[in-house]
Parts: structure tokens; sequence; C-alpha cells
């Protein structure tokens, strides 16, 4: 039953400073949608104009019982900006990061503005992929691409799924393919070269507000456990437990990236290495960061861990570059791609590549797929294998070399050495 009423308020006197219990000035109307959900809404002051603005919202819950008006209409008619703000709200409650969720909003503001998408009417697959269509004219890559359309299809299927649109207008709007543009493909240093750059940070001064001796730790951390920069970030003394059998390190499951708590074995030289750098900070807590380099972790700052290595990387080169005992040592090594921010073939090195020396160091100490995938703690394998997991040259040779010979043909005696096979470098 639908009626009319004036809201209780209570408002203080501007003189006395008392407060007073009164009625609002509009009128509120009270009624039951089609779902049987009880509303209130604000209407007029004028009590007939408010009884009118009822009878119309009345009039189109019984239209919508008969089938006669989509669901969905009135929210269809509300504001696109106020969508958005309460998919914020929602991706907030699903206790997705801070990050992922200004990086997922900001990018489906970018799309209504540019295409004056104002209610939800006005979002098609069309106008979807002018907009990102014009990212690739400016230059942007398929990967940043694909960024936009996962936001925006997001949005789109929670917008079906709160029932606010009867469909969804990007359902069919299909990804690029990144592998036929690539830009910011990885690489696995070598072990030489961890060392080179390991060495390079202990010796250098501060960068990103850390130390040479803190990065350095950080580094040999990152390679040996396969942790990322925000899991790190998060480590504390009391993540350690370094007299354990076996020793661990532990992620929280608020910092981990799949959302549950991560326990990663410590290798033992590592415990050593851990054990001696933490006599250098006495002052430690053991609820402080060892590494403030997350800034969604509270304590921390958002440090650009790519500078550390870009930097690492260039002292360490220049240094292995000087050490070549002659001229032409020290002109082919700087043709090398040793020690290389950027290599040959377009592959960066960056603080994430310490993740991929980590899975690939898995693969080649003769880990099973499935035990590598999960050290990685990957959901997929085929991300393990396929992206992680970097085979070299040098990895090829030793595995073709180990490999059983032919029999011995007839006609060759035992003594008679048998053709070398030349493998390309």
């Amino acid at each position: 039953m639908a009626n009319l009423y004036r809201k209780p308020v209570v408002l203080t006197d501007p003189v006395t400073g008392e407060k007073v219990k009164t009625q609002s000035k509009k009128w509120w109307g009270q009624f039951r949608d089609a779902n049987g959900r009880l509303h209130r809404h604000p209407l007029a002051v004028d009590k007939l104009a408010a009884q009118a603005m009822l009878n119309e919202l009345v009039r189109q819950v019984e239209r919508e019982k008969a089938g006669l008006v989509d669901p969905t209409d009135r929210q269809r008619r509300r504001p696109l900006e106020e969508h958005i703000a309460e998919f914020r709200a929602y991706l907030k409650n699903k206790a997705v990061t801070p990050k992922q969720v200004g990086e997922s909003v900001r990018q489906i503001e970018k799309l209504a503005v540019g295409r004056k998408w104002k209610s939800i009417a006005d979002i098609t697959a069309s106008s979807a992929l002018e907009f990102l269509g014009d990212l690739r004219r400016r230059g942007r890559s398929a990967q940043t691409y694909n960024h936009y359309l996962k936001s925006a299809k997001q949005f789109t299927r929670w917008l079906v799924s709160d029932r606010r649109t009867p469909s969804d207008p990007l359902a069919h709007v299909a990804r690029l393919n990144v592998a036929t543009d690539r830009r910011h493909d990885r690489r696995a240093l070598t072990m030489d070269e961890l060392t080179c750059l390991i060495e390079a940070a202990k010796s250098g001064m501060k960068v990103e507000k850390l130390s040479g001796r803190d990065r350095a730790m950080l580094y040999v951390l990152a390679a040996w456990t396969g942790f990322r920069k925000g899991e790190l970030g998060s480590l504390t003394p009391s993540s350690l437990r370094l007299d354990d059998d076996p020793p661990t390190a532990t992620v929280a499951a608020s910092y981990s990236k799949r959302r549950r708590e991560d326990t990663q074995v410590l290798h033992p030289d590592i415990v050593v290495q851990l054990r001696e750098w933490l006599k250098t900070k006495p002052r430690l807590k053991s609820d402080s960061l060892l590494f403030p380099i997350a800034g969604r972790v509270p304590g921390g700052a958002d440090r650009k861990t790519h500078k550390m290595m870009v930097k690492d990387l260039a002292v360490a080169r220049k240094k292995w570059i000087k050490e070549g005992k002659t001229r032409d040592e020290r002109t082919e090594r700087e043709e090398s791609d040793f020690l290389a921010h950027c290599n040959h073939a377009g592959l960066y090195a960056d603080f994430h590549s310490l993740r991929h020396f980590f899975i690939t160091s898995l693969e080649r100490s003769g880990a099973s797929p499935r035990m590598a995938q999960t050290l990685a703690r990957h959901s997929d394998i085929r991300l393990t294998l396929g992206v992680y997991t970097h085979v070299s040259r040098h990895d090829q040779t030793a595995v073709i070399q180990g490999l059983p010979g032919p029999a011995n043909p007839a006609g060759v005696t035992q003594n008679q050495p048998s053709p070398a096979i030349r493998v390309a470098s």
C-alpha cells in the first residue's frame, strides 16, 4: 500500500542552539516495487503534487508487474557517473586492491568521457571500438588496448548481473592478440649477471631511498623466492621463520596477488645472508617493514624498483666492460647483451625479471612442471611454462649433447672418432 508522509527531522534552533523535533517540508512517498521491496522517496512540498508523483511511481510498478515495462528501464536512465561510482564501491567491497580499483575505474571514466557516454543506453560496441582504435592509432600497445577493454567489459558485466541493464553491449568485443605486438617482454638474467648486479648494488649509493646493501638483499630475496614487488614490500621480521625446519618466508593473504597466505621455503644460503643482513638492522622491530617499497602496505611508499634495476645494471655493466683485458675484448663486451637493460632482441631486464629468473631456475634445476607451477604460485601452468620459463641456447645445447648418440654404423670402428656436431652460438 502506497502512502504519503512527512519525514521526522531534528533541527537546531540557530538562536538557542536547542534541538527541536519537527517534520520535513517535503512530502515523502512509501511504496513497494515489483519485487516487493519497500522504497521511500522524497517527492514535493505541495501535497497534491507529491500525491501525483507517488501515483506515477505506483503506476510504473503496476506496469512492470504486468510485463509492460523493462525492470531495468529506470536504471538505464540514471547518469552513468552514478553507476561508475557504485561500481567503484562494488570493487572495494570485493577486496580488490586499491591500485586495481583505481586503474579500472580510471580507464572506464576515460572511455565514458572520450565517447560522451551519459547513460547506460549510450554504451555500444561500436563506440567502444572507436575509442580503442584511437588508442592504437596514437601508438598504444595491444596490451594497453586489452587493459581498457577488460575494465570496460568487467563494468558492463556488472551492470547486467546487478540488473541495471538487460544485456551486455560489449559481450562480443574480442581482445587483441598481444603476441603480435609485444612492447615490454622480459628476460631472465643469467647467474653471472645476477651476481654482478648484486655486487654493484652492495657498493652503490642510495636509489629510491634504499641503500645499496638493502637493494642487494632485496634482489637476492626476489630472485630466490619469486615474490613480487608488493609481496616483498609487505615482509617484516615476523614474516621470516629462519629457525624453522625448513626456514620460510610468509606473505599475508591481504598482500598476496592470489589473496591467500603464501609461504615460501628459503634456500639455506639465503638464510645465512638474511641473518647477516638483519644484524645491520638492530633497531628493526618485529612488525617493521624490511623493504618499504610498496605504497599499498601501511608504512610503505611506492618506490620505483625498475629505476633501481636500471641504475644498478648500468653500474655493473660499466664495471664489467672496464675489466676487459684488451681493447678488442672491451669492444666485444660493449656489443654484447650482458647486463643490458634491453637486449638486441628487445627483451627487458627489470625488477620483475627476478621472478622470471626464479621460475627459469626451477626448470634448470630439474623441477617438474607441476612443482614449478606450485612454487611460482600460478593458477595456470601455461603461464609458468609459456611466459616465465626462458630456455636459452646454452640450455638447448646442454640437452642435445646429453642425448645418447646413434648406434655405431657398419664400417666405422670404435676407435674412429665420430664427426663433431657444430652448434651455432
